[in-house]
């Protein structure tokens, strides 16, 4: 690997290149008394005032490739050119001369290297250089796609009347010279989602779908999607014992099948637990393994994750490597089932239902779920939302390019697609309950077993929907959300009020 970063900065500075995870522990120990950690050898951090992500501080440079394919009518802000080469270089001026040890790291994305692509990570942390290990890919000799540098410094805010911003916050993407800066924020989600939001603009060129899933292979070579916001389950569902992960997070749908963008894990910690989550619990409990704003008990030094004062986006990141059941090659064939997870607030949609390939456009590019506290800067309690292809703030282009080439995979295989309600039921959010985790696991389970084939289904009569009256060992008590309202009149009321809230939605992206 040729040192890179000898052209960016003028004066000759030490830059740490590429160091042992073990040693990026240290060091991060060292640069900060607040670190610490675990009783079992995770590294854990605290991101300051940030602990989500900042949504309305990203910016893309606006030229002739982006003005054409960027859906400026969504939350992207723009950024001229002049404006990006002047925060540049201020960035830049600020690691040569700050105490800060600069750290190099040279990653890669997508497992299918017909797609691969070289991610260079420039950053004044040694946690933020962890973080680009575990959740990047090892990398390559070889690479098809340019490579994109990221100019990571938490502790440069930028004057907002200087560079024309909004905010002292800065997540800004330049296509034309393929590099990002992210500024003012300590969140290490923001690494990631802005090399995601890369790939979801540049693969559609590719007839690549980006998608914002989770994925999973069985014994018998069946893969399986799991689409959904943050809190929906992704990783949760995904990771399932007697099942190999592909990812839990990012992935590209090609005509030879599934690759992951990521080689690790990204995952939500408010309430973990190992009964409910083992393998997630024991990735999160590993040295080198990063825990972002998680409470550790005084006396024991183990995670509290019952605990969110910090915030309730405690977040875990960890390789893939650290799993004992993974895809190794990160790669999967077509997938035969693909489930959308929606946490419905209101406690109305069916716990599972079938979806005609018409509704499965609907509900893609509707991408309804409730957001959960936390996930974003300054979103308390939860909120009901719709995100067209489940991930809206990521995927920049227009919603119906990404709807496109769903449709089209859709068309040539046979896919089944579902619809997962992992929220409420009986009631809306606060008189009603959730659904447990071990149902919702059962119902995939008998979904991925071929249980849902030659069973009745039942159509509801609000939203149009094939309800499966038995699904394997699943509690059938829990299928039709009607009869888990006490106050019909009340349950007809909201759900009715659901169903225009979708249509209104729609008729926006038509």
């Amino acid at each position: 690997m040729n040192n890179w970063w000898n052209e960016l900065l003028t004066t000759n500075v030490e830059v740490q290149d590429n160091l042992a995870c073990c040693e990026l522990v240290e060091r991060s120990l060292r640069e900060n008394e607040k670190n610490s950690l675990s009783a079992d050898g995770s590294l854990v951090i605290t991101t300051g005032h940030f602990t989500g992500r900042a949504v309305d501080d990203k910016y893309v440079v606006w030229e002739k490739f982006s003005e054409s394919v960027i859906d400026w009518k969504a939350n992207i802000n723009k950024m001229e050119i002049s404006q990006f080469d002047k925060l540049k270089k201020d960035v830049l001026t600020s690691f040569e001369s700050g105490t800060s040890p600069i750290y190099a790291m040279n990653r890669s994305v997508c497992a299918n290297h017909d797609f691969a692509m070289e991610v260079r990570l420039l950053t004044n942390t040694a946690s933020s250089a962890l973080f680009a290990y575990n959740i990047f890919r090892d990398p390559l000799l070889n690479y098809p796609m340019e490579h994109y540098t990221i100019y990571h410094k938490p502790d440069f805010h930028a004057d907002p009347a200087k560079y024309s911003l909004r905010s002292p916050t800065v997540i800004a993407i330049n296509f034309q010279s393929c590099e990002i800066i992210i500024v003012g924020t300590g969140y290490a989600g923001e690494i990631k989602k802005s090399i995601f939001s890369v790939l979801n603009t540049l693969l559609p060129e590719k007839n690549v779908l980006p998608m914002h899933t989770g994925a999973n292979i069985d014994q018998a070579g069946n893969s399986s999607l799991f689409f959904g916001l943050s809190g929906t389950g992704k990783t949760t569902l995904s990771t399932d014992e007697g099942i190999s992960l592909i990812g839990d997070d990012e992935h590209g749908l090609s005509q030879n099948g599934i690759f992951n963008f990521e080689g690790g894990c990204y995952a939500k910690t408010n309430g973990l637990t190992f009964e409910r989550e083992p393998d997630i619990y024991k990735a999160s409990n590993h040295f080198t393994s990063l825990l972002e704003n998680v409470v550790l008990d005084n006396r024991t030094r183990k995670p509290n994750f019952e605990d969110t004062s910090l915030t309730e986006n405690g977040r875990s990141t960890y390789s893939l490597k650290t799993l004992d059941t993974i895809a190794p090659s990160g790669t999967g064939p077509i997938p035969k089932n693909i489930f959308f997870l929606s946490a419905d607030a209101l406690g109305v949609l069916p716990a599972i239902s079938k979806l005609s390939p018409e509704q499965a456009m609907f509900y893609f590019l509707s991408g309804y779920t409730a957001k959960l506290a936390g996930t974003e800067v300054g979103l308390k309690g939860i909120k009901t939302t719709f995100s067209h292809c489940f991930g809206a703030p990521f995927m920049m282009r227009r919603s119906h390019d990404y709807g496109n080439l769903l449709k089209d995979f859709l068309l040539k295989n046979p896919i089944d697609v579902w619809l997962v309600n992992t929220g409420w039921y009986g009631g809306v959010y606060g008189r009603g309950k959730r659904y447990p985790l071990s149902f919702t696991r059962q119902c995939i389970r008998a979904v991925q077993q071929g249980h849902a084939s030659g069973v009745e289904y039942k159509i509801d009569e609000v939203f149009n929907l094939a309800i499966p009256q038995k699904l394997g060992e699943a509690d059938v008590y829990y299928l039709n959300p009607q009869k888990l309202w006490t106050d019909q009149n009340e349950y007809f009321s909201m759900a009715l009020d659901l169903k225009n809230k979708f249509e209104e939605n729609y008729k926006k992206l038509i």
